[in-house]
């Protein structure tokens, strides 16, 4: 009956459609019309956005301290921080699907997403795939998607990777030596590595690239990875690379227990300095190296070749350290965003793998021998711009409380089984189940030290979805001046609209419409805006929207690679915390 009202409801107020977005909305506060000009803009950030110095200080609290009982504590100081505002609604946690044609196998997949295709058998050589649409960077520095992320650990290698069922083992790496408080790494490179040029790799393009990717001038939204490094007096990293390029020495501020984590992620990988900067407008430009075909990399592959927005071509690179193990010579990529079109392209036999499906085709396949599913350590949520006008003229805890209420809403049940279909499961925190705590635990399990809100459901909430949740909403939404009528909708004199930013692959679209459904359940106007996968992540990440869709695989198994995304100078702080 709930969902049949929320249909009706939505079909009144959509409109447009749901691909047609309607623009900026006016929205109104509990009995006051929200003015547009800056001066309002700058009381929105002034009362509405919450504090955010006292989160960045405990983020740092938490990557200086030694006692790892005290460290897991603060993360979930952290957490219950993050989830007070309801800037960032969780939805549900996630699996990454895919479908591989039958005698294909070998295929390495990451809990984090990567993706590793050079051990592959079965494939005669030549792999096609799709990934995603065209890459905002393939600068590994630069890059902030999963997709990309698979694209940079094929064609770049770092000290250490992946393999399967998540061992992470040394690749470049040929010995490690740690010193015995924690703080000092020694590296040892394996001998005779090179760059897909030719030229010798040594420990100083770890250290050029490493410095590089934490420099303001190169405006990586990975720089706060690089926290973790000591650094020096003249503000560089505290990495030293030995004479004869065989060691690199790191000097880390406190013990980090996933520093050899870090160490896989693609903000890490080595680039070659000449390369780089013979880019012209490289000053500017920092990505500009990579940004078409032929560029120097050290992984298991080069790009041959890039027709943009159409696609790629990557070749075996004879000077990876591991070519004679590579059993992969060419991939070719399909580079689109239109899950129809590329499914059609696999049943076709165009493409030998994909990692995207249209909603309404996956109960199909689920049981096909050539579906394959893992458990991600991610979260996808909603993620409210907190300096929007949505907020104008509220106090930071009426903010807080109308977001709150806003969850409430969301029936997480209906849409893992209805919408996403894949065996996701609803989520009631930020950090995913299963995530590690960072001395042998598992983050999420109660103890005598830490239980969450509701004990009960393990979490800040319940998932389960029913009439006195949307009670309770209503309640919350009326303590800070909504009205309503006899019928539990929202009056005309204190309207809720907004509109919601998401890409337009066809889960993100569903989603996007289940969430229009349950907001419309009490009157709430949601408009649906979709964009192009890399104009949505540009104005997601600069701020240009009210509320967006969230999605966040972590880089690591460690709590703080869900929290510290969030501190006021990360590039990845789409909420706009602290801005």
């Amino acid at each position: 009956m709930k969902k049949m009202l929320s249909i009706l409801l939505a079909a009144s107020l959509a409109v447009g459609g749901v691909l047609s977005g309607c623009g900026s909305n006016t929205n109104k506060d509990a009995g006051s019309t929200a003015a547009t000009d800056s001066s309002t803009k700058e009381t929105t950030k002034a009362t509405a956005a919450p504090e955010w110095k006292g989160y960045d200080d405990l983020i740092k609290k938490i990557n200086t301290t030694l006692d790892l009982s005290e460290r897991e504590a603060l993360l979930h100081d952290a957490e219950d921080m993050l989830m007070e505002t309801g800037a960032v609604m969780p939805l549900f946690h996630q699996v990454d699907i895919w479908m591989l044609k039958d005698g294909l196998s070998d295929l390495i997949v990451s809990n984090c997403g990567y993706k590793y295709f050079m051990y592959m058998t079965g494939t005669n050589g030549t792999l096609r795939a799709c990934l995603a649409s065209e890459p905002e960077y393939l600068d590994p520095a630069l890059n902030t998607t999963v997709d990309g992320a698979c694209l940079a650990v094929n064609s770049f290698e770092g000290l250490y990777k992946y393999t399967k069922d998540d061992t992470l083992i040394p690749a470049l790496a040929e010995d490690t030596q740690i010193s015995d408080d924690g703080l000092t790494y020694t590296f040892t490179l394996k001998d005779g590595l090179k760059w897909s040029d030719g030229s010798d790799l040594t420990a100083a393009d770890f250290a050029y690239a490493w410095n590089r990717a934490a420099a303001d001038e190169t405006a990586s939204s990975y720089q706060y990875l690089y926290d973790v490094v000591a650094r020096n007096d003249d503000g560089t990293l505290n990495v030293t690379a030995s004479e004869d390029g065989k060691t690199i020495t790191v000097v880390l501020n406190s013990p980090c227990a996933y520093f050899l984590k870090l160490l896989a992620f693609p903000a890490f990988l080595p680039v070659k300095q000449s390369a780089v900067e013979s880019a012209e407008g490289y000053e500017s430009n920092p990505g500009a190296w990579a940004s078409e075909a032929g560029f120097v990399s050290n992984g298991a592959y080069t790009l041959e070749s890039w027709k943009h927005n159409e696609s790629m071509v990557y070749v075996k690179n004879p000077n990876y350290y591991d070519a004679d193990n590579v059993t992969v010579d060419r991939l070719e990529f399909m580079l689109s965003a239109d899950d129809t079109a590329i499914y059609a392209a696999y049943k076709s036999g165009d493409l030998d793998f994909i990692d995207s499906l249209p909603i309404n085709e996956i109960p199909s396949v689920m049981d096909s021998s050539e579906f394959g599913k893992i458990t991600n350590l991610g979260t996808t949520y909603v993620t409210f711009n907190v300096n929007s006008d949505l907020f104008a003229g509220k106090t930071v805890e009426e903010a807080n409380t109308m977001r709150k209420a806003l969850s409430l809403l969301v029936d997480r049940q209906y849409m893992v089984d209805s919408v996403c279909q894949s065996g996701q499961e609803p989520a009631n925190s930020f950090v995913p189940e299963g995530m590690s705590d960072g001395h042998d635990g598992i983050f999420n399990d109660q103890d005598d030290d830490y239980t969450y809100p509701d004990k009960e459901a393990k979490g800040y909430y319940s998932t389960e979805y029913s009439e006195d949740s949307r009670e309770e909403a209503i309640e919350m939404l009326k303590s800070i001046g909504y009205e309503f009528d006899d019928s539990g909708m929202l009056s005309a004199n204190t309207p809720i609209a907004f509109e919601y930013l998401t890409n337009d692959a066809s889960l993100n679209v569903g989603v996007a419409e289940a969430l229009q459904q349950d907001f419309a359940s009490i009157g709430i106007d949601m408009t649906i805006k979709t964009e192009e996968w890399q104009v949505f992540i540009s104005d997601r990440r600069s701020g240009k929207y009210e509320v967006a869709r969230g999605s966040w695989l972590a880089d690591y198994d460690d709590p703080i690679s869900m929290l510290e995304m969030f501190t006021s100078n990360s590039g990845n702080n789409d909420p706009q915390f602290g801005k």
